[in-house]
């Protein structure tokens, strides 16, 4: 595998738009059939438009959200065990008080389109309190059903 310091052109772009908060323009970067892997659920979410409801999700549940860092690469995808051209941000933010650290890990298509995204988060106080406002946003917007 090779190692790289240029950010590859589609995760720079999604950088810039999660930090401006444009959710409506995220759906040109991801391949209709993009997976993304959480650290709050085992089975990934899977289509441009469950992975757009969940970032319409995030981005009103995380405070104060910041890249701080990234590296540029390539890497074995999940999903088929292709290799594809992948970015890592890392990031920082706050979600109901509890300070969290992460990932986001970005493989690539032919294209240049997002295919397969996950994240990790760090320290289990943090995905706990995510994934409770992850899920308490998406009953919200109707995207799952509240737990009987």
């Amino acid at each position: 595998m090779t190692r790289t310091t240029t950010q590859h052109p589609a995760a720079a772009r999604f950088r810039a738009l999660v930090e401006q908060r444009d959710l409506g323009a995220l759906e040109e970067l991801f391949t209709p059939d993009i997976r993304l892997y959480s650290p709050v659920k085992f089975t990934p979410f899977e289509g441009r438009a469950a992975v757009l409801g969940l970032f319409g999700v995030l981005l009103r549940t995380f405070e104060d959200f910041r890249y701080v860092g990234g590296y540029a690469g390539e890497a074995q995808t999940s999903a088929d065990g292709s290799v594809a051209e992948s970015d890592v941000l890392l990031f920082r933010t706050t979600v109901n008080g509890k300070e969290v650290h992460g990932i986001d890990l970005l493989h690539f298509d032919e294209e240049g389109r997002i295919k397969e995204f996950t994240v990790m988060v760090r320290p289990q106080s943090a995905v706990q309190a995510l994934g409770q406002a992850v899920y308490e946003g998406l009953v919200a917007d109707g995207l799952v059903p509240a737990a009987q």
